[in-house]
């Protein structure tokens, strides 16, 4: 039942009504800050009017507390970003959360903080886009790029997810209806799909080639890079107990990942997908070598080693940094003349390669550990490239021979003149 408290001013005059309607207790036996409005009536009712009205807007306002729609009904976004960042906090990657906090400090509490929720229009959420796109890039520039250059298209997207996400929130919570940021009420930026980087054929044996004078632990790093097309978390966080050396089966069921000023963390590979992927023989065989080697460094250094199974590791036998791979894998295409292509390239690489082999789409997908087929389908557009370009190549090749002919068969028959 609602109670109904007068707000009287210096004069004793009532000047408006507070109305709470108790919230109970949580699971600790705390008693729950209760709901609450202040209604203020006409200088023109009469003192039963006001009564009548008083007791309507106390039963509406207890139903809405009921149906779980007044928590919030008056709250402003940058008081509802805390109350999602703490929610988020249990669906979200901590990586990912760290993302959305820093978007959401800087961004979208700048921006739209000062409105109440129940109270943000798509023109809103505009205008909003329209900021973003005007953020200078962000990144380590060259003395060729443009410092006056603006964020993507494909950022601006990225940053308004975050806001979608926690518009989306308030809808599941029952503070309005429907999001305003919703897709199909936004003229959104035209988003120019980037061209996937991958390594060629040639390109993929001749890095093969060269890791011969490489290191034993970054030889099996970039062969399953490219045989495996794991993501760089997944390899660094592989042990050797994820390894059947009978089966030839890599088990990826961990992911590392490093926040900034924290130390190393693991989660669930994305989507949680565990999977098994079959390697050659070779590889195995290169993996065993591994083990071997990294039990005689343990030995030889005794009691600095920290055991702990991994593939990759520091001197002292503690995990690789995250970061390593990156950096090893930048100097390691400088030494060998070629061409500079981040790390991840080797899985999209792995890919392609797979695809370019006839491998069906969908085995693609599950040894990669895509949730969705259509992230997939995007490596199908490089098969499609590097087959027209085999094309050309073939046309070109019969075009000169044909000309070639043509001319041998014009200096037989001047001959035979």
């Amino acid at each position: 039942m609602a109670s109904i408290t007068p707000r009287r001013n210096k004069d004793g005059k009532i000047i408006s009504y507070t109305i709470r309607v108790y919230r109970g207790y949580d699971i600790s036996g705390r008693r729950l800050k209760p709901y609450l409005m202040t209604w203020k009536p006409d200088d023109k009712m009469t003192d039963r009017q006001i009564q009548k009205e008083l007791q309507w807007q106390a039963l509406e306002f207890e139903k809405r507390c009921e149906n779980g729609e007044a928590s919030g009904s008056n709250i402003k976004l940058c008081d509802f970003c805390d109350k999602y960042l703490e929610m988020a906090k249990t669906f979200l990657s901590p990586a990912t959360y760290e993302l959305y906090k820093r978007n959401i400090t800087e961004y979208v509490k700048p921006a739209l903080g000062h409105i109440k929720v129940k109270d943000i229009k798509p023109m809103h959420i505009q205008q909003y886009l329209q900021q973003l796109a005007e953020l200078p890039k962000q990144s380590k520039r060259t003395e060729e790029e443009d410092p006056d250059e603006k964020i993507s298209a494909s950022t601006v997207k990225r940053y308004l997810a975050v806001l979608q996400s926690v518009l989306k929130q308030a809808v599941k919570l029952g503070i309005i209806p429907d999001s305003p940021a919703k897709a199909e009420k936004l003229t959104l930026p035209k988003i120019v799909q980037p061209k996937v980087s991958i390594f060629t054929k040639q390109e993929a044996v001749k890095m093969l080639y060269a890791l011969e004078n490489e290191p034993l632990q970054y030889q099996v790093l970039l062969q399953l890079a490219l045989y495996m097309g794991a993501r760089r978390g997944e390899l660094v966080a592989l042990k050797f107990s994820d390894i059947d050396f009978n089966t030839n089966k890599i088990t990826i069921e961990r992911s590392a990942f490093k926040l900034s000023g924290q130390k190393m963390q693991f989660k669930p590979p994305k989507d949680n997908e565990t999977r098994c992927i079959t390697v050659s023989a070779a590889c195995i065989s290169l993996i065993e070598e591994l083990k071997q080697e990294k039990e005689q460094e343990a030995y030889r250094i005794g009691t600095q080693w920290h055991e702990g199974d991994w593939l990759f590791t520091q001197w002292n036998g503690e995990i690789m940094n995250i970061s390593t791979p990156s950096h090893w894998f930048s100097d390691f295409l400088k030494r060998n003349d070629l061409p500079h292509r981040k790390f991840h390239a080797l899985r999209h690489t792995s890919a392609t390669l797979l695809l370019y082999g006839g491998v069906n789409v969908r085995q693609v997908q599950n040894r990669l550990g895509h949730g969705n087929i259509k992230t997939t389908n995007i490596y199908l557009h490089c098969v499609e490239e590097a087959d027209a370009e085999a094309a050309t190549v073939l046309e070109s090749i019969l075009d000169t021979k044909k000309k070639a002919d043509t001319e041998n068969q014009s200096s037989i028959i001047k001959a035979q003149k």
